[in-house]
């Protein structure tokens, strides 16, 4: 089995003290479910969403359920995540996730 993770770094718009770039994972697991990835935040965030919203949300504003995506300026994309708590926006380099998804496309689940 192939499971993608990409370790990443971006900004968590919504914090108000700015911790400047934060830790992210970014993870692709096609044998549990080959249409969604996962992003983990630090602490306890972690979301999972599906892969064609966030290819879609790189070209052009995009949504599903509680997450949007899309693209910021040239180089930045925003992922929005809405809780009952509140929402989250996270800026990440539009490469970055460019490189991830290009990942999950390269690898095959384990046929048993």
């Amino acid at each position: 089995m192939s499971v993608v993770e990409q370790y990443a770094r971006a900004h968590i718009v919504t914090d108000e003290e700015d911790p400047g770039a934060v830790p992210v994972v970014l993870r692709y697991d096609p044998e549990a479910d080959p249409r969604s990835v996962r992003v983990g935040l630090p602490g306890p965030h972690e979301w999972t969403f599906s892969r064609a919203l966030l290819e879609r949300g790189l070209r052009a504003p995009a949504e599903s359920g509680d997450v949007r995506v899309w693209p910021c300026g040239r180089v930045q994309a925003v992922v929005e995540f809405h809780t009952d708590d509140g929402v989250e926006v996270v800026q990440f380099e539009s490469k970055t996730l460019v490189r991830f998804l290009r990942r999950t496309y390269t690898v095959e689940p384990v046929r048993g």
